[in-house]
């Protein structure tokens, strides 16, 4: 079969390999779709925490299963997502349930072979079923429950002045959760096209341009004075990281989602006197999963809305480093392998 490996940042080829034989517990799956995320672009610009070379790619999937042991919940011609973070099920993390940050987490596409290729073998338990959503709608459900997750660990309540700060694919997710979740949502980019898509398929009227504007002014206007109750990173700039800080409300949360590699600072008396709150979030869990298919089912999201290009597998290599330029205007590249 056909797989497309990063080989070193900057680095792509196409290569054959064998196509995995059937295991206990395990379904080989024919793929679909391969949603292209800023995990697989940091990667190739080697930005990425946490990943060695060589590596294939792709964790945002669609497939149909191929092959399959006795199993009461799937069986072959399924359409399926898989959940791509592999846990060990035993350390504290897994025993407290939170299976998305296991001491030794394997995350499909980042620590192992993702699915930038024909067919992959994944452990049936990660698998979700949906024979009643598109290829498209099932390799969007892993972004999209990035955000799911954020909203959730934040707790974001109904009324409440949630910054989102980052307009690419995982911020847009946060601030669809955070909409659903009845949040007064403001977006901050120094994009004005992401801007531009946060108002128009979004349906955000709270829009931040930190290049252009000054943004405690800004926020002070549109909280009438009490800052954001909740301020989500999306961005893993330093700087964009550091800088929101100053724009919690007193009380707030403010939750890490963009990674970056460096050590974050902020003033202890600014952050002590509001009682503030810093958490990270990582991943997703199956609750999450469902959470974004369940609102995908009820037409809460628009999947449509997110993806802006489209290409075939065997064009992937050529076309990939253009994903980087800010002026592709890339929200979500789809990789077709139907």
């Amino acid at each position: 079969m056909k797989v497309l490996v990063c080989q070193e940042p900057g680095v792509f080829s196409y290569a054959q390999k064998e196509k995995p034989a059937l295991e206990e517990d395990y379904a080989i799956l024919k793929v679909q779709r391969v949603g292209i995320c800023g995990t697989d672009l940091h990667a190739y610009e080697g930005t990425q925490p946490f990943f060695n070379y060589p590596r294939i790619l792709g964790h945002e999937l669609a497939a149909v299963i191929e092959d399959i042991g006795p199993n009461n919940n799937f069986k072959r011609g399924d359409a399926v997502s898989i959940i791509p973070y592999f846990n060990c099920g035993t350390c504290i993390a897994c025993r407290n349930g939170l299976e998305n940050c296991c001491t030794t987490i394997n995350v499909f596409g980042v620590h192992v072979d993702g699915g930038m290729c024909e067919y992959i073998s994944v452990p049936a338990k990660y698998l979700l079923k949906a024979n009643d959503m598109s290829f498209d709608e099932l390799a969007l459900i892993e972004p999209l429950a990035i955000g799911a997750h954020s909203i959730r660990r934040a707790n974001v309540r109904s009324g409440e002045f949630t910054l989102v700060i980052g307009a690419g694919p995982i911020g847009l997710g946060v601030m669809e959760f955070a909409r659903i979740a009845g949040a007064n949502v403001i977006a901050m980019d120094i994009n004005e096209g992401r801007l531009s898509f946060c108002r128009e398929k979004l349906n955000i009227p709270n829009l931040i341009n930190p290049a252009k504007e000054d943004v405690l002014q800004r926020l002070r206007e549109i909280t009438a004075n009490d800052m954001p109750v909740v301020v989500i990173d999306a961005t893993g700039n330093l700087k964009a990281i550091n800088s929101a800080f100053h724009y919690m409300a007193h009380g707030a949360r403010y939750v890490l989602v963009g990674l970056q590699k460096n050590e974050i600072t902020f003033s202890h008396p600014e952050f002590h006197k509001r009682e503030a709150t810093l958490m990270s979030s990582r991943n997703a869990t199956r609750k999450d999963f469902e959470h974004v298919m369940n609102c995908m089912r009820n037409k809460q999201v628009n999947p449509s809305n997110y993806i802006t290009h489209r290409v075939r597998f065997d064009e992937v290599k050529d076309n990939f480093k253009s994903w980087l330029n800010p002026a592709t205007a890339v929200i979500k590249a789809m990789v077709s392998l139907d």
